[in-house]
């Protein structure tokens, strides 16, 4: 069975995010502190409301990391936003809607492990995570070098 990890667990870093708003459809994004050693531009492993998903850390502008999308996989998360053909459901908009939030909101982002799993809950709220084991180094280099 697998570690289940509380979101006040010692080895868990819990910061402070900002919901903002980006495109013209005001669609919401998760603004990350500019830590590149808690938030590096990657592919991970992101929870939200107890399921596990995949989303993309970036640093476009400014070199902010931020995340646009939570999606299903990892291959959607690798898509990007906008790009293709994507119907995908986009969870971070729904987690938004569902939750009825407002952008300039904070938000805590637990790092269960950098580069790896990351979750995101309301002030106040209690989460648990499930630990995923990390995949081999070698298996993960070569889905970074297929982008």
């Amino acid at each position: 069975m697998a570690d289940r990890i509380p979101h006040d667990h010692p080895t868990v870093e819990s910061v402070r995010a900002t919901l903002d708003r980006v495109g013209r459809m005001d669609q919401p994004k998760l603004v990350l502190p500019n830590d590149p050693e808690l938030f590096p531009e990657t592919i991970v492993h992101f929870v939200l409301d107890g399921q596990q998903y995949h989303a993309r850390i970036n640093r476009k502008y400014h070199d902010t990391p931020e995340i646009r999308s939570v999606r299903d996989n990892a291959r959607l998360a690798r898509a990007g936003e906008g790009e293709g053909e994507d119907t995908s459901v986009n969870r971070l908009h729904e987690w938004f809607e569902t939750n009825d939030l407002e952008f300039g909101r904070s938000v805590h982002v637990d790092v269960v492990e950098p580069n790896h799993l990351y979750g995101v809950r309301l002030p106040g709220e209690r989460a648990v995570y499930t630990d995923i084991p990390k995949p081999n180094s070698s298996l993960s280099d070569i889905a970074n070098n297929l982008e």
